[in-house]
């Protein structure tokens, strides 16, 4: 830290009380109030370097020649600054350093002592100091930060606005290039490692990354942090460094920002020094000050500010900001911070789904439209048009987010169907390539709310389309006593018309295959080798078999169906004509772990495949 040092005699005051008292011996013949602290001085120290003094001691000397008492309350910096300037004015030796600077600068100035009243006075000199301030990075925030004890007169001085031109034109260059001392954080230790020669010794000073500055301008007050950041940004700062600033604010006078939004969190934020209004005010400006771009701010944060402010109760608009911001890069988003607890008056839902509703909103009104002129469904056969696959990518991830967020609150027993329907719906069919993610969450909701009548599970079901759902996803809801019957025989059909699908296209394939080798009709092989004509024939005739069990299959599920619409037997035949079973019949207690199907949703939402099973 710069200094100055002035005068060269040793201390000729002491402190008696609330009294300053000369040590020279001569009687005082003025007293100076300041704030609580009175100072008994003499006249020709004062009056030869103040014109401000002294013009007071002129209007009040009394002709009898008594000491004068003067009041000079509004000194800025108080009795602490008013010392160090009695101090100056006998030649006593102090330091003025960046912490005091700006204190005796804007004192000298109400003082008027200027060079009319000495030479080197005070004025000059701390001015003089003050550019050698600006120059350096650490001493321009320790006098940035002393602004605010004289506010009014380092504004008049135009102190304040001189030193944030310094800082924000130093943040936005290469401190590296300009040898400046700065407090701020190196790169990390990897790097540093990389410029350690053999001996220990570093190659070359370690640089700095670009957040080196987050941390010494976080220690500003709002409003000047405020003026700071702004200047900062008109300077040319990256959007993507002033929101980060911003942030790291943020999580130094927040501490909700720095936990995660689910229950499962278990860290224990620190006990805040600040009251929630002053939290509230806080969060509401900065989130004004964030810049409005996609990308720029991650998700996670924007989640965190979103979930901190329902608990601080801030305003509408800023929610409501916070949530368009969120929407906008939906597909950015991870699991964990969609889980926001509720936080309303009252709470229905462990989890606010309104709020993921509201986002999800937002997001579709941005990508659905460009996405529709993208889908499969809707162009001519083949591929997607020229650019399309970037077109629903953002849409794909987002389906498999919120079908990962609906496993999650589907075992909320408070979540009511057609808020659970209203956020499935809302992403479109051609989103989902595979339905597993929905087909878990429907599984996980039926076992959470048994309770549901037949009527309301077939609603629920049709939020999936069997003939999407992947070979684990079908064989676990064949045998899924949960799901409604129609659906059951609708998993079993669909199964049943890939495999002929799959087989009929084998054929097609292999008989190309023979054809093309050998167009006579023979296979290929050589002559000598008839065992392995022969065991190629009898696999073809195999397969052909298998082909017309699978056919007849297919006719008794239909006769089946038939008599189960007359008859109302149990549907339970169905799964035992392809091979399934019961687990209570398949499987005792210490084998039962071994016939649940495990479901790529499962492992996606990274739950145990128990809750779909």
């Amino acid at each position: 830290m710069a200094f100055m040092s002035m005068g060269s005699k040793s201390e000729a005051f002491r402190r008696e009380g609330q009294t300053w008292v000369c040590t020279t011996g001569l009687p005082s013949d003025v007293t100076i109030e300041v704030g609580q602290i009175s100072f008994l001085l003499h006249k020709f120290p004062l009056l030869s370097r103040s014109g401000l003094l002294k013009k007071l001691i002129a209007e009040s000397s009394n002709e009898d020649g008594s000491s004068c008492i003067l009041q000079l309350h509004d000194t800025p910096g108080g009795a602490i600054t008013f010392e160090l300037i009695t101090k100056f004015c006998y030649g006593v030796k102090i330091e003025i350093t960046p912490l005091n600077v700006v204190s005796l600068r804007c004192a000298a100035e109400y003082l008027q002592m200027t060079e009319s009243y000495g030479e080197g006075n005070l004025v000059g000199q701390t001015e003089a100091f003050l550019n050698e301030v600006f120059s350096n990075w650490p001493d321009s925030i320790k006098s940035l930060e002393t602004c605010e004890e004289v506010q009014p007169f380092a504004e008049d001085l135009h102190i304040v606005s001189r030193c944030i031109d310094s800082l924000a034109m130093k943040a936005c260059s290469d401190p590296n290039l300009f040898n400046w001392p700065v407090a701020g954080r190196n790169c990390s230790t990897q790097n540093q490692a990389d410029n350690v020669m053999w001996n220990g010794i570093s190659s070359e000073p370690p640089s700095l990354c670009d957040d080196w500055w987050y941390y010494d301008v976080s220690l500003l007050s709002l409003p000047l942090y405020k003026r700071l950041i702004l200047s900062i940004e008109s300077k040319g700062m990256k959007s993507e460094s002033v929101a980060a600033s911003l942030i790291y604010y943020l999580r130094r006078f927040l501490p909700l920002m720095n936990r995660q939004s689910s229950f499962k969190d278990t860290n224990h934020a620190t006990i805040p020094t600040t009251s929630e209004a002053d939290q509230r005010a806080l969060l509401e400006e900065i989130v004004e000050l964030i810049p409005n771009k996609r990308g720029i701010t991650s998700s996670k944060y924007l989640l965190r500010l979103l979930r901190t402010a329902m608990i601080l109760h801030a305003n509408p608009s800023c929610r409501e900001n916070l949530e368009k911001r969120v929407g906008a890069q939906l597909d950015q988003a991870v699991l964990v911070d969609l889980l926001i607890p509720n936080m309303g008056y009252s709470v229905e839902t462990l989890y606010d789904v309104d709020c993921i509703q509201r986002i999800l909103d937002h997001f579709m009104s941005i990508y659905q439209p460009a996405s529709v002129c993208a889908s499969p469904c809707i162009i001519e056969e083949g591929a997607l048009i020229a650019g399309g696959a970037d077109i629903l990518k953002p849409m794909t991830m987002v389906a498999n987010l919120i079908d990962g967020y609906l496993a999650e609150v589907a075992s909320d027993a408070n979540l009511n169907l057609p808020k659970f329907q209203a956020l499935a719906v809302a992403i479109p069919d051609y989103a989902r390539p595979l339905d597993d993610g929905i087909y878990h969450a429907i599984d996980v909701y039926l076992k959470a709310h048994p309770w549901l009548t037949d009527s309301e599970r077939e609603q629920l079901c049709r939020l999936m389309n069997c003939q999407k759902l992947s070979l684990e996803a079908s064989t676990h809801a064949a045998q899924n006593e949960r799901l409604p019957l129609r659906v059951i025989v609708q998993v079993l059909f669909f199964e049943q018309l890939r495999l002929r699908t799959s087989i009929s296209g084998w054929f097609f394939v292999s008989d190309n295959l023979g054809n093309s080798q050998n167009p006579s009709g023979d296979l290929g092989l050589p002559k000598s080798n008839g065992t392995c004509q022969m065991d190629s024939a009898e696999g073809t005739e195999n397969v052909r078999e298998r082909l017309l069990e699978l056919e007849k299959e297919c006719s008794s599920i239909r006769n089946d169906l038939q008599k189960l619409s007359k008859t109302k037997k149990s549907w339970s035949i169905f799964p035992k004509r392809f091979g399934f079973r019961k687990k209570s019949d398949c499987c005792n207690p210490k084998e039962s772990s071994s016939c649940d199907v495990k479901t790529p949703s499962s492992t996606m939402n990274g739950k145990p495949n128990d809750q779909s099973s």
